[in-house]
C-alpha cells in the first residue's frame, strides 16, 4: 500500500522537543523501581556480537540468560519463584548451535535469536542473506533479527524493499522475524517511518531500531517515530507488531525511560517480551546493581 507512505511528513523540530521532555521525566523509586527494572530483564534479547565470541562466552552468557539476577536479590524482593529470565540470547549463526546446546543443557526454554541477512551492512547479494537466514533457523534460532539494505530506502525504492524484506520473512518460516532499519544510516526521520511501514506490510513480527553497530543508534526521536509508524499500522489492520530498541541502552535508567515511553505511546500491552525488546549486552549488570 505505498498510499500509506506516498505522503509522509514528519515535524522534526516537535519530534525533538517530545524526546527531549522524555529525558526530563521523574525517576521511580523503591519497589516501583524494582518491579519496572524485573520487567525491563524479561525484555531483555541479552547479545553477543562480537569476533572473537567462543562457545565458552556463549555457555556464560546462557546461563545469565536463566540466571539474570542474584538469587539473594529476588528473595528479598518476593520473587524468586517467579521464573524471571531475559527474553532471549541474541548470537551470530556460527554460535547459535552452542546457545541451543547450553540453554537445553541448564533445563530453561529461552528461544535463541540470531542475526542474518548480512548483518550489520545489509551489503550482501539477496541470495546470500536468504540462506544465512535458512541456515540459522536449521540450527535452532527461534527468532531471527534481519537487517534491511539501506541503499533501498535512500534510492525510494520501497517496492524492492517490500520484496527483499518480504523473501526474508518466508525464509524464516517459523521463526519470529526482528527487522532491524538501521536508523541511524536512513537519512531523515521520514524515511525511517516509511521503512518501518513497508518492514511491517512485508510481514516484520518486530521492528528494530540498530544494529548496534552504526554510529548513531536507538535515540529517542527515532523511537517516538517508529512506535507511531506501530500504532498507524495496527489502526489500519489490527495486527500488533514488536518494537525493539538496540544499541548504546546501557544503564537502568534509560531502559526504564524506554518502558515508560512505549507504555506512553502504545499501551501496556506493548509491555510483554511478545511486543517488546531490549537489544543489551551491558545493561544486565547495571539493572542488577539497581536493584
Amino acid at each position: 500500500e505505498l498510499g500509506w507512505i506516498s505522503k509522509v511528513y514528519v515535524n522534526r523540530p516537535a519530534v525533538v522537543m517530545h524526546a527531549e521532555q522524555i529525558k526530563k521525566w521523574k525517576t521511580l523509586k523503591g519497589n516501583w523501581q524494582a518491579a519496572w527494572l524485573l520487567k525491563a530483564v524479561t525484555c531483555i534479547d541479552l547479545t553477543t556480537l562480537s569476533g572473537d565470541d567462543t562457545p565458552s562466552n556463549v555457555q556464560r552468557l546462557c546461563f545469565k540468560a536463566k540466571h539474570p539476577i542474584r538469587e539473594d536479590l529476588l528473595k528479598a524482593l518476593d520473587m524468586h519463584d517467579k521464573g524471571i529470565t531475559v527474553g532471549a540470547v541474541c548470537v551470530y549463526p556460527a554460535r547459535v548451535t552452542d546457545a541451543v546446546n547450553a540453554l537445553k543443557a541448564a533445563g530453561c526454554n529461552i528461544p535463541v535469536a540470531s542475526v542474518a541477512a548480512g548483518f550489520p551492512s545489509g551489503q550482501t547479494p539477496l541470495e546470500t542473506k536468504l540462506a544465512e537466514i535458512k541456515l540459522a533457523v536449521e540450527y535452532g534460532a527461534r527468532e531471527i533479527d534481519i537487517v534491511i539494505s539501506r541503499s533501498l530506502v535512500l534510492t525510494g525504492q520501497w517496492e524492492g524493499l517490500y520484496e527483499e524484506i518480504r523473501q526474508c520473512r518466508q525464509a524464516c518460516g517459523e521463526a519470529h522475524m526482528k527487522t532491524i532499519l538501521a536508523t541511524g544510516e536512513l537519512g531523515s526521520l521520514a524515511n525511517v517511518y516509511k521503512a518501518s511501514m513497508i518492514a511491517m506490510m512485508a510481514g516484520s513480527d518486530f521492528i528494530k531500531t540498530s544494529t548496534g553497530k552504526e554510529v548513531e543508534n536507538a535515540t529517542f526521536p527515532v523511537g517516538i517515530v517508529m512506535m507511531r509508524a506501530i500504532k498507524e499500522y495496527y489502526w489500519q489492520t489490527g495486527i500488533k507488531v514488536g518494537f525493539k530498541p538496540a544499541g548504546g541502552i546501557r544503564t537502568a535508567k534509560e531502559a526504564i525511560t524506554w518502558l515508560m515511553l512505549v507504555k506512553d505511546e502504545l499501551g501496556v500491552e506493548w509491555l510483554t517480551p511478545e511486543l517488546f525488546r531490549l537489544g543489551a549486552s551491558s545493561l544486565l549488570g547495571d539493572i542488577e546493581q539497581q536493584v
